[in-house]
């Protein structure tokens, strides 16, 4: 009875000097806790970014340039839109467009609404989740 009693002392013991203030270390180096990255802790922020994460997803270019194909068709609406997407930055001659992205390179509207439906429609199709 008495041994059981001195070994549940020390592992009592043993227990209350571990839980010291200073942080649990690996080596000579403190154990550290990361955070999500863009979260404050006691904000009410940090509490809503979740929530609306879950709402409004980042989109992909591909899923953002078929939505603007649901626009009428050689309007400025549909160019605004792939501006939107992709701002334009014309230079003085461009060759042909090897990609989405080159497309803002042309200075026509006419162009560049051109090269954006040509690649737009090419895309496959993507699941909706």
């Amino acid at each position: 009875m008495r041994m059981i009693l001195a070994v549940a002392a020390v592992l009592y013991s043993a227990s209350a000097f571990a839980q010291t203030e200073k942080p649990p270390m690996v080596g000579d180096k403190p154990l550290v806790q990361v955070k999500p990255k863009g979260t404050k802790e006691g904000t009410k922020e940090a509490a809503a970014k979740p929530a609306a994460a879950a709402k409004g997803k980042p989109q992909s270019v591909a899923v953002r340039l078929q939505a603007c194909l649901e626009i009428d068709d050689g309007t400025k609406d549909r160019l605004n839109c792939y501006d939107a997407v992709i701002p334009p930055a014309p230079k003085p001659k461009p060759a042909k467009a090897k990609g989405y992205a080159d497309c803002r390179f042309f200075k026509e509207e006419d162009e560049r609404l051109a090269c954006f439906n040509g690649f737009a429609e090419s895309i496959p199709k993507l699941p909706k989740n």
